[in-house]
């Protein structure tokens, strides 16, 4: 004879003596999805801002190939990079490669170094997502079908999602004047400058950094030129280093890599960059299409 347990009798009724024990095992199971749902709460959490609770700021290279036509499997599409905070998704420049492309990776801003075709050219097509750039950037692209416009000024902190940029304004090229970002997320600070022959006020944009994201272009050889007053081109990755030596950052990724890096193959560029670095007390990595840092 099975022992009678809590539920409805034979006439489908509840007894008053049964309503104890259901209500206990209502509410240990309750209690078990409850538990459920933290651990899971607790996982999201961790995804987001590590085991000890601090948020992390993490950086995916979507593209890391310059304005060259070599390309490989590691460097493929022209050079963008995406910023994650908190869940936040904000996408520094989107050049040619990236036209109709750049969605697929869902950021929810756009932010511009300068517009040049590798850096800009992707939003020809248009968005509705908001793009930040600076005055000159907007001058050069103001016939793209680009719906939400935000001026960035140069030493003017801009919060984006949550992440604050400051633009400060570099040297590179006349015609498209270019800008590196000084980063901030949380208890992280960046500097992100894919193209640069030098950067105006260089100690305010590098103090306190944890890493250099920067033009990588050549490594020793330089590709600065003067053909007016002004100097354009690309500072190499020596110089570069020696900027992170002096200003304290101790880490540095390059990317926007050129031709002599793309074709030569990461190994070669590294056995070259690696003593350089070390020398001035530098970590560095070349980046590549996909990697991903994650910054503490």
């Amino acid at each position: 004879m099975r022992a009678k347990g809590p539920g409805p009798g034979p006439d489908g009724q509840l007894d008053r003596g049964d309503l104890p024990a259901l209500q206990s095992s209502i509410a240990t199971w309750k209690a078990g999805w409850n538990v459920k749902i933290a651990l899971r709460l607790r996982q999201v959490a961790a995804h987001v801002t590590g085991h000890h609770g601090i948020a992390r700021m993490k950086l995916t290279f979507l593209g890391t190939r310059g304005y060259i036509d070599a390309a490989t499997d590691r460097h493929c599409r022209h050079t963008a990079t995406l910023v994650e905070y908190r869940g936040r998704r904000v996408m520094i420049d989107c050049g040619a490669d990236w036209r109709d492309r750049f969605q697929e990776h869902h950021p929810q801003a756009i932010v511009l170094t300068h517009a040049h075709p590798d850096h800009a050219w992707g939003l020809k097509s248009g968005t509705a997502r908001p793009v930040y750039a600076s005055a000159q950037t907007w001058e050069a692209i103001a016939d793209y079908p680009l719906e939400d416009r935000h001026l960035v000024e140069p030493g003017r902190p801009e919060e984006i999602r949550g992440i604050t940029f400051t633009l400060f304004p570099v040297e590179h090229s006349t015609r498209c004047p270019a800008g590196g970002y000084r980063i901030e997320a949380g208890r992280v600070t960046i500097f992100y400058v894919p193209d640069v022959v030098y950067i105006h006020d260089r100690q305010s944009a590098l103090s306190g950094c944890k890493l250099y994201v920067g033009d990588g272009a050549t490594v020793e050889r330089s590709l600065v030129r003067k053909p007016g007053d002004r100097l354009i081109g690309h500072t190499p990755v020596r110089t570069q280093l020696t900027w992170c030596q002096k200003e304290g950052v101790p880490r540095a990724i390059f990317t926007h890599l050129g031709s002599e890096i793309v074709k030569g193959g990461d190994e070669t560029a590294m056995a070259r960059i690696g003593p350089l670095a070390e020398e001035r007390g530098v970590d560095v990595r070349l980046a590549f299409d996909g990697m991903v840092q994650v910054l503490r």
